[in-house]
């Protein structure tokens, strides 16, 4: 019988440079690397099995590649797709899987907190949505929605009747604006709060500094020093933070905070001080309005809502002093606590630049609207369910 002739192969320069990369390109496969060898080669004009002999290929691996470059060009040298083993379950059985993890399991009736993999898989088995399935299939089914049942996050609703009021005096002044008219130059907005029991925690065994490939090391076991109250106001515009260390909160601590700032310029001599504070019981109600108002009657107290410390900047920087300067906690006493406060201070506000806030009011109107939507969602499902 006669041998068919081997198929021409004509390469175009732009052909040729991507086969070459191909060829002798450092991260090419070893599959792709012998095809593009395999063209190349034929390329040339030689016949099949002088390039089986130089590629270590058979002859039929070489006929095969080199027919289909020359009918389909660069994209016949890639995997055609293969039908492989068929599904072992169908894509209703994967979203009922979806969808029972997206249900608390107590509303199964299943007396867990959380799903994991392996109890949804067995939830799966026990009401028959599958015969058997596991723990990695259940994971690669809730990984295409990015689902994650076993995380959780705490979340207070809203409760204060005044909420948007409130909310909205608030982030009226970061804007510096009150009551509908820009702050004048000589007008502060101060954000104050404590932050309670920092704890002098004396480790029994010296902390070691990080190393290569080694990260700091602290002793499990300490000493306890006792704990002290931090308390600061933090100028939201000026971002500059004045700060004091008390045996505890109290009335008397936070006004001597007010005291340490009332009686320094330019804050004496404004026209206006706002101070915008939480809840607390060092500054809750009325009261501790008329009281910062008859003692200083140029301070304007504004409360945040109820459970809406989230809007008070100057927990902004407790965070910074939590990440920087209390953890890890390795404190010898009180005293070192309170030097290493006002040092960190100091540094604080040699280059501190103002927050950067972004929650605006038309932020709060869409906030207030999701959460009537969610109630109103909650409130029509708990009524299907008392119905049914």
């Amino acid at each position: 019988m006669p041998v068919a002739a081997a198929c021409p192969i004509s390469l175009t320069a732009s052909q040729r440079h991507r086969l070459k990369k191909m060829a002798y390109g450092h991260k090419t496969p070893h599959q792709s690397r012998m095809r593009a060898h395999v063209v190349l080669h034929a390329a040339r004009g030689r016949s099949n099995a002088r390039i089986a002999r130089e590629t270590g290929l058979h002859v039929d691996t070489v006929r095969t590649w080199r027919c289909r470059f020359a009918e389909e060009g660069m994209s016949g040298l890639a995997d055609r797709p293969r039908p492989g083993r068929p599904p072992a379950f169908t894509a209703l059985q994967a979203a009922q899987v979806k969808a029972l993890a997206c249900q608390l399991p107590a509303e199964t009736g299943t007396p867990l907190a959380r799903w994991s993999y392996p109890e949804l898989a067995r939830e799966a088995i026990q009401r028959g949505i599958a015969p058997a399935v596991s723990a990695s299939t259940v994971r690669r089914w809730l990984d295409q929605d990015a689902l994650k049942p076993w995380q959780y996050r705490s979340w207070i609703f809203i409760t204060d009747p005044d909420f948007r009021a409130k909310a909205e005096r608030v982030l009226d002044l970061y804007a510096r604006t009150w009551q509908g008219r820009p702050l004048d130059a000589d007008e502060y907005v101060i954000s104050a709060d404590e932050k309670t029991s920092i704890q002098a925690r004396c480790r029994c065994h010296p902390t070691l500094a990080p190393g290569q490939a080694r990260a700091m090391r602290v002793n499990h076991t300490y000493g306890r020093g006792g704990a002290l109250a931090y308390l600061a106001a933090y100028d939201v515009h000026q971002a500059r933070v004045f700060g004091r260390t008390e045996p505890r909160t109290g009335i008397e601590p936070f006004m001597n905070l007010v005291a340490q700032v009332m009686s320094q310029e330019p804050y004496a001599s404004a026209k206006r001080v706002f101070w915008i504070v939480d809840n607390g019981s060092s500054h809750r109600g009325q009261k501790a309005a008329d009281r910062l108002t008859s003692t200083f009657p140029n301070a304007v107290m504004v409360h945040t809502p109820v459970h809406a410390s989230w809007l008070n900047q100057v927990e902004i920087y407790f965070s910074v002093v939590q990440r920087k300067v209390v953890s890890p906690n390795d404190f010898t006493d009180l005293t070192h606590i309170g030097d290493r406060l006002r040092a960190f201070e100091d540094r604080y506000n040699a280059t501190a630049q103002p927050f950067q806030w972004k929650f605006t009011t038309s932020d709060l109107d869409d906030l207030l609207a999701r959460l009537d939507r969610h109630t109103a969602d909650h409130q029509q499902q708990s009524s299907v369910t008392l119905a049914a």
